[in-house]
């Protein structure tokens, strides 16, 4: 008996941290971008539903609409991008972020952000 109660124990103790993890990226960022080809400094601002994450990109592509998802503390999004599609992945630490991002023929990169 006393083994079946440490188990569920377990399970709930476990679903608790999955449900605290969820990290949330609402508001302005300052990024800074490293690519193949040079840099850049783009500010993105996101609205996060849940696991929904929708917002702008401003930076030397323009302004464009970005569209993406946060699991945890795992963010992957997205904007168009002079003609191509842009993808950033990363992991998120509180008010700081960093991956990875692709902007298609453009390049292939790095990337760090803080939050504003």
């Amino acid at each position: 008996m006393q083994k079946l109660i440490l188990g569920v124990l377990v399970v709930v103790a476990m679903a608790a941290v999955g449900v605290s993890a969820q990290a949330d990226v609402a508001g302005s960022w300052q990024f800074v971008v490293e690519l193949d080809l040079g840099g850049g400094d783009p500010t993105f601002v996101f609205e996060q539903d849940g696991e929904t994450l929708t917002g702008t990109y401003e930076g030397a592509f323009g302004n464009a609409a970005v569209t993406g998802t946060v699991k945890g503390n795992q963010i992957e999004f997205r904007f168009g991008a002079q003609g191509s599609e842009a993808v950033y992945v990363g992991t998120i630490d509180g008010d700081t972020m960093s991956g990875t991002c692709d902007y298609g023929g453009v390049g292939e990169g790095t990337w760090e952000a803080d939050r504003e």
